[in-house]
């Protein structure tokens, strides 16, 4: 058995501090370096869990709606090229410095002084847009305008995407997007996830009744149109179990006659108003249908069931209010 000195001890006692010290300090730096080095990693614009936020740069990286590469490492100075877009931009927690005129009427919006009013949505000022320096600018992948002007902004150096947003499920892509680049999960999850699950419960409620036929026009001051299930509302009738006349006759696409609504005699019949003139958009459908004396015969008619349905839930995105949406056809087509 060996036997040390007193100063032996003590020197090994303080080697041996030194190395746990050492291996200590080691392990600190290793775990700091993994945390550092998680990046993020590329996604299609709009898919749920798409984008990455990175705990070291506070940065998120996607794939927009046309194929750019974007990277958004700031929310504090952001520009939304359409009020629906703005809107879905304040759902996710964020401020705007700079929207389009569509943006003041028909959104939930509380804009602030402070806040530029770039112009009309379809001819924003690209000049105003540079000068206020934004970190991120949002675009619509379906309009042609913004497409080209979404270029020239990158040209030019700018942080700018295009986002597709025509149903729920794209609403609900693009908030988790945009919820990512806020850093507000918690936003996600009210103003997307749980809505969601109210739509699952108002569409089950609807499973096993019978479908109705439904004839859906937008009206404006000048003219209308026939919509079919490839639009927003339309969307929701089919979801909810209607059965859309202009899905299996794309014929009312391009001409609607009160000879055409007498032969299918649809069970509901409802119109949207777009544009400013709701007063002149409504003369005019009851011009062309309704001083017909064959309107009274209709069975949508007969059984008050030709509605005009409010343009803030049916023709702006409800965003935040799909669910709302949702429950008001519900009760229209049958009656909950």
């Amino acid at each position: 058995m060996k036997i040390f000195s007193k100063s032996r001890r003590l020197r090994v006692k303080k080697e041996w501090l030194f190395r746990a010290l050492a291996c200590g300090l080691c392990g600190i730096l290793s775990a700091g370096l993994l945390v550092s080095c998680v990046g993020t990693r590329q996604v299609s614009a709009g898919s749920p869990g798409s984008a990455v936020r990175s705990s070291s740069a506070e940065k998120t990286t996607f794939t927009d709606a046309v194929g750019n590469r974007v990277t958004a490492t700031s929310a504090k100075r952001v520009i939304a090229l359409m009020g629906s877009f703005a809107e879905t931009w304040t759902d996710a927690g964020g401020t705007l410095i700079g929207v389009t005129k569509d943006a003041y009427s028909g959104h939930h919006l509380n804009l602030g002084k402070t806040v530029a009013n770039l112009g009309s949505y379809t001819n924003p000022s690209m000049e105003q847009i540079i000068s206020l320096k934004p970190d991120f600018v949002i675009l619509s992948v379906d309009t042609p305008q913004h497409v080209k002007l979404c270029k020239a902004l990158r040209e030019a150096g700018l942080n700018a995407a295009c986002f597709h947003m025509e149903t729920f499920v794209d609403y609900l892509k693009v908030l988790k997007n945009f919820t990512q680049i806020t850093g507000r999960e918690d936003l996600y999850r009210k103003n997307g996830l749980a809505v969601q699950e109210q739509i699952h419960q108002i569409i089950a409620g609807t499973k096993g009744k019978k479908s109705p036929t439904v004839l859906f026009i937008r009206a404006y001051s000048t003219g209308y149109d026939v919509m079919n299930s490839s639009t927003m509302t339309g969307a929701m009738l089919k979801d909810l179990g209607a059965v859309n006349i202009a899905d299996s006759d794309r014929g009312l696409l391009h001409d609607l006659s009160m000879d055409a609504i007498l032969q299918h005699n649809p069970d509901d019949i409802l119109v949207v108003v777009m544009g400013a003139d709701e007063k002149k958009a409504l003369t005019l459908i009851h011009q062309q249908f309704q001083s017909n004396p064959a309107w009274e015969g209709l069975k949508a008619v007969q059984n008050h069931r030709y509605a005009v349905i409010p343009k803030d839930l049916f023709h702006y995105k409800p965003n935040a209010r799909w669910g709302e949406s949702y429950a008001y056809l519900s009760k229209l087509l049958y009656g909950s």
